[in-house]
């Protein structure tokens, strides 16, 4: 069972702590449908994580300065606090970069806490912003985001209006991002739960509007995938497919020799009309292309807070629009959908 000292104080564990912070999701009726995720919800659930940084992690989560936000905007952005805050107190806001500094890389953001901008490789608002004009309203409804990462997009459907948001998220290291950033967020109903898509124990046929954002060309069959993201929403329930695309006809799908843009986990990057025809053999109706468009340094980039290789890193220095295995560069399709009734 793993420990962490809280400042000042005790070793105390981590299933005594519910670090997490699930309790919402753990503490219903046992006729809820949210009864479901007990097993995952249960305070001693990352007890089960063989992880070595973990127990630091939980540290440094732990040793978060208590800041108080007088402003929350999830609307165009998610920004907590204002600068007024932090200079009221710099010596705690100096305290809270360094430790969100320890979880580098930052993938999605960007995140503004108390005048501190944690500048993110993806500027993930621009994917957001071009979505939602195509986007049944939120406002109350229930959102599931498959291979959420640290949780924005999740932020974001909090900001027009959802009832609740889940993620799911098996990277441990970017759950760790959405706790710290939830810290100053602990009334807002949205949720992480550290599993893959298909660990998900329900409860099916539940939500809304489910999400998948960057994950269709990393799993192994995209079809099975879809038919999972199915299981989980409700009849009529709307669809999201965000991911990498290929030019072809109907029935094309780029499978990489090894690596796509320097990347080994990219197994099929389908045409769009492929893309259509998956999601039509899977059981929607309604299907519409809603954006395409090509991934730019503008959107995707190093910076301090993610300093390690990025989408220039994977191009052709001399041809841009190849990558370095001389391929397609990345393109970016956004394919909306219904689930029947």
């Amino acid at each position: 069972m793993f420990q962490f000292c809280l400042p000042g104080g005790d070793p105390v564990t981590t299933s005594m702590q519910d670090p997490l912070r699930l309790a919402a999701l753990r503490d219903v009726p046992d006729e809820s449908p949210l009864s479901a995720l007990r097993q995952i919800t249960a305070p001693g659930y990352l007890d089960t994580f063989n992880h070595g940084d973990l127990p630091r992690w939980l540290e440094i989560l732990a040793q978060l300065p208590e800041l108080q936000a007088h402003s929350i905007d999830l609307k165009t952005g998610v920004r907590i606090g204002s600068r007024a805050d932090g200079l009221a107190h710099p010596g705690q806001l100096n305290r809270l970069e360094a430790l969100l500094r320890e979880f580098i890389p930052w993938r999605k953001g960007p995140f503004e806490l108390f005048g501190l901008l944690v500048d993110s490789e993806w500027q993930s608002g621009l994917k957001w912003e071009r979505l939602l004009p195509h986007l049944e309203p939120l406002a109350g409804q229930r959102v599931l985001d498959v291979g959420c990462g640290n949780g924005y997009h999740c932020w974001r459907a909090l900001g027009e209006g959802a009832s609740l948001a889940i993620g799911l998220e098996p990277y441990l290291l970017y759950v760790m991002q959405f706790l710290a950033i939830r810290n100053f967020l602990a009334d807002k109903p949205c949720h992480l739960l550290p599993i893959r898509l298909d660990q998900y124990p329900g409860p099916f046929h539940y939500f809304d509007t489910v999400l998948s954002m960057g994950v269709l060309y990393h799993v192994r069959s995209p079809v099975d995938h879809l038919l999972q993201l199915k299981k989980c929403l409700k009849p009529d329930g709307q669809l999201v497919i965000e991911t990498l695309v290929v030019e072809g006809d109907e029935g094309y799908s780029l499978t990489p020799e090894r690596r796509y843009a320097r990347m080994s986990n990219i197994w099929f990057v389908p045409s769009i009309p492929t893309l259509q025809r998956w999601t039509q053999r899977c059981g929607f109706r309604d299907i519409r292309l809603v954006d395409s468009t090509i991934t730019t340094a503008t959107e995707q980039r190093s910076t301090s807070w993610m300093p390690f290789q990025s989408l220039v890193d994977g191009l052709n220095p001399e041809h841009p629009e190849l990558t370095c295995e001389d391929l397609p560069a990345p393109r970016r399709a956004i394919v909306t959908a219904r689930n029947t009734a």
